[in-house]
């Protein structure tokens, strides 16, 4: 089933991401507004982070894996969810390598 949902991204006056949300049926995400910022100028999360969110859905497919819902096609979808959060914890750990992790700054890659 494909759910109708809402999706709002803003930007701040530079540009850059600056939060938002996604609305549907037993939905509600606040995305993160603004970076965390690094050493003594980091600051607490305010919102979730696409990382969570995939997590939250392999925490759900695998709870289907325990069941008599238990299919291929989860198990793919899980393995695609994965690979995903691979990718994105190497951006990660690419970004801190470059000292711009937490930061509206970008690597040359990137653009």
């Amino acid at each position: 089933m494909n759910q109708e949902i809402r999706q709002i991204h803003r930007v701040d006056d530079r540009g850059d991401p600056a939060g938002g949300a996604v609305l549907g049926t037993g939905i509600k995400i606040d995305w993160q507004n603004g970076p965390l910022n690094r050493g003594d100028r980091r600051v607490e999360p305010n919102g979730a982070f696409v990382d969570g969110v995939i997590s939250a859905a392999i925490g759900r497919l695998e709870f289907y894996q325990g069941s008599k819902f238990k299919c291929r096609e989860n198990s793919l979808a899980i393995t695609k969810l994965q690979e995903a959060l691979h990718w994105l914890d190497h951006r990660t750990k690419d970004r801190e390598r470059l000292s711009v992790e937490g930061t509206h700054e970008t690597r040359e890659s990137e653009g």
